[in-house]
């Protein structure tokens, strides 16, 4: 039986703790970073990017798959890497389309959406 020590699950732990921070930290960026002035209207990258007809979106496309393939490597399952990739093509798609784009792309928030897929996903399983 090779159980692991006290110490080894701990650092385990903590490099886990870090690497859900950095997903965390990009999906703010992409998604709610910024804040209109006044408001409490929240946007990221994705939102400003996206007013670049199809070179933004396709952009952050690439930056949401990263998170994809994050999630993936710290242990998602293989229907939540699902979820969020339907969330990420879905971004993408709408957000290819002038004006109703953009005001999805404000609005949808996909990364902070898969961010919150992976966390229930990775309590659920105890990771």
């Amino acid at each position: 039986m090779t159980d692991r020590s006290e110490p080894a699950r701990r650092s385990a732990r903590a490099a886990r703790d870090a690497d859900m921070a950095r997903v965390e930290r990009l999906a703010r960026l992409l998604d709610s970073e910024f804040r209109v002035p006044g408001t409490g209207l929240r946007f990221g990258l994705d939102g400003l990017l996206g007013l670049l007809p199809g070179v933004g979106d396709t952009a952050t496309l690439l930056m949401a798959l990263y998170l994809v393939a994050e999630a993936r490597r710290l242990g998602a399952s293989f229907a939540t890497v699902l979820r969020m990739l339907f969330n990420v093509v879905l971004d993408w798609l709408v957000g290819l389309i002038p004006f109703v784009g953009d005001i999805f792309d404000f609005g949808f928030k996909c990364n902070r959406r898969n961010v919150d897929l992976l966390r229930r996903d990775l309590r659920r399983r105890r990771y």
